[in-house]
């Protein structure tokens, strides 16, 4: 497996919009109400949206390629470009999506990996991310890779509230 990673600049914006669309309408379109899932879709994938995203100092998009393919993607966040904790001795996972051709080749683990090696470089002391309680797989796979629940938050698609589970890797224990 040929897996490589590169960083996701403004000239590759629809790109990333299609990609972003396409792994999210996969992953959760059929556990929500197709309104409120179009709704979100709408607010949070749009080129302007994600373009703004882009061009904030502290959020970076990488893109994975299996090969020459466009294989998934992960988006991290700094400092108070953090969706909750906004500590500065943390690098939050905001987005992190294989596309379904992908899936199952171990790609997600090699994303981690890739992260941790990110937030080691940056002497960060841990991860987070949030998931969705009811995205079990999820939870199950950050747990594999050393995760572990610290709290939840709110996340509303549309006008659906659901609840996140907070979770965290601690790395510096990756350093010793």
């Amino acid at each position: 497996m040929k897996l490589s990673l590169t960083l996701c600049t403004t000239e590759q914006l629809d790109e990333l919009v299609e990609l972003s669309r396409t792994t999210f309408i996969d992953a959760f379109k059929d556990q929500n109400n197709p309104e409120d899932f179009k709704a979100y879709l709408q607010a949070a994938f749009n080129r302007d949206v994600l373009a703004t995203e882009l061009n904030n100092v502290h959020s970076t998009f990488y893109f994975v390629h299996f090969g020459a393919e466009l294989a998934g993607y992960f988006k991290l966040n700094l400092a108070e470009a953090q969706t909750e904790i906004q500590d500065t001795s943390s690098i939050e996972i905001e987005r992190i999506y294989v596309h379904r051709d992908f899936q199952g080749r171990g790609i997600g683990q090699w994303m981690i990996a890739r992260i941790m090696e990110i937030a080691s470089q940056k002497n960060m002391a841990y991860v987070w991310l949030g998931v969705w309680e009811k995205n079990t797989d999820a939870i199950r796979f950050y747990k594999a890779h050393g995760f572990d629940k610290f709290g939840e938050h709110p996340y509303y698609v549309g006008k659906d509230k659901q609840t996140d589970w907070l979770m965290r890797c601690d790395i510096t224990t990756l350093r010793e």
